[in-house]
């Protein structure tokens, strides 16, 4: 049995998820990094293991290919139980899933990088217009978000979940395009207490970009 191997990009917010869950478990794991900007995603070494052409991807120690951000969120917790990023309560689980689901299903889908591209590209938006567009799914979002959360340091009781690995990524890349979070006291609070946490700011953009 191998180690595990992440393939990832340092800005990528999915990825960012996935380095802050690895390290909450404690995981060892190589990176390998996929430059977005520069395409390495659309080279037929890349889409020859990954076919959706996405970060993150990432080899089991049995050399299995797991994509899919939250799809390897959960397996890690099934695989690494300890220390737990899902209560064990059911429907306590659900909650901290339904905040999993409103940063991964409904605000970042519509924000990540090949979105902005195809909307500047494809469709000629403006500049302003791709930022206005940014900005509204965010607003949205967080808007429910900010009612969502039940913890004062983390998006639910008095430890890190999946909910938290999730946040954090969505809240840097908001303030890297100029979002206005007055609106989000809450969810400020706890992007606070996270980037805090050596596992949170160790798998942050600023510590895990290419020298």
């Amino acid at each position: 049995m191998g180690g595990l191997q992440l393939y990832d990009y340092f800005r990528s917010s999915a990825a960012y998820r996935v380095r802050i869950a690895l390290n909450l478990k404690g995981l060892d794991y190589e990176r390998v990094a996929v430059n977005l900007v520069d395409g390495d995603q659309r080279s037929d070494d890349y889409l020859a293991l990954n076919p959706q052409g996405l970060v993150p991807a990432l080899i089991t120690g049995d050399g299995e290919l797991l994509t899919q951000s939250v799809a390897i969120l959960e397996w890690l917790e099934e695989t690494w139980p300890e220390p737990a990023l899902l209560p064990t309560e059911p429907l306590a689980r659900a909650r901290v899933r339904a905040m999993v689901q409103t940063i991964s299903s409904d605000i970042h889908p519509l924000n990540n990088l090949r979105v902005l591209n195809y909307l500047t590209g494809s469709l000629a938006v403006s500049d302003e217009a791709r930022l206005a567009w940014y900005h509204h799914w965010i607003d949205l979002g967080f808007s429910a978000l900010e009612q969502l959360v039940t913890g004062s340091d983390y998006c639910f009781g008095t430890s890190p979940t999946l909910a938290d690995a999730c946040l954090l990524p969505q809240m840097y890349n908001a303030r890297r395009f100029k979002q206005d979070l007055t609106a989000f006291p809450r969810l400020q609070r706890i992007a606070l207490n996270l980037e805090q946490l050596p596992a949170f700011a160790s798998a942050g953009p600023e510590a895990t970009k290419p020298q």
